[in-house]
């Protein structure tokens, strides 16, 4: 499957994405191996971002953390069935609130519910470089 322009990826790929679909983020843990939890995951093609809500002490946000300040290469991807859609790109962590609460908006509208208040609550904001899949 050849590589997208994670900018223009083209409507199927996009109305994919729009729609209601549990994700995999997988990161790198400090020694290499990989580390694949299920997340929710919104993908803003404009800003060529895709960004991930969680807890400021979780295992992914401790892995985006320890690649350092240039961020960490990672993946997120969905599937449905036989339809598939991945996203890579550099991930790094914002704690900013507006940044947070943006990506909090985005992801009460994508799934259907505004997570409950976390004051821990960060966001790993993934600078995108690919898209590929069959979507």
């Amino acid at each position: 499957m050849a590589p997208r322009d994670p900018r223009s990826p083209g409507p199927e790929f996009l109305a994919f994405w729009r729609e209601y679909h549990l994700c995999t983020l997988t990161t790198h843990r400090p020694d290499g191996s990989p580390h694949v939890v299920p997340v929710g995951v919104t993908y803003d093609p404009e800003a060529g971002l895709a960004r991930v809500i969680t807890n400021t002490a979780s295992h992914k946000a401790r892995n985006v953390r320890a690649a350092g300040p240039q961020g960490a290469r990672v993946a997120v991807c969905q599937v449905k069935k036989g339809t598939w859609a991945t996203l890579e790109g550099v991930a790094t962590i914002s704690e900013d609130p507006e940044r947070v609460a943006d990506a909090v908006s985005r992801y009460a509208e994508r799934y259907g519910r505004t997570p409950a208040p976390n004051p821990a609550r960060v966001v790993i904001e993934i600078a995108l470089t690919r898209a590929m899949g069959n979507a």
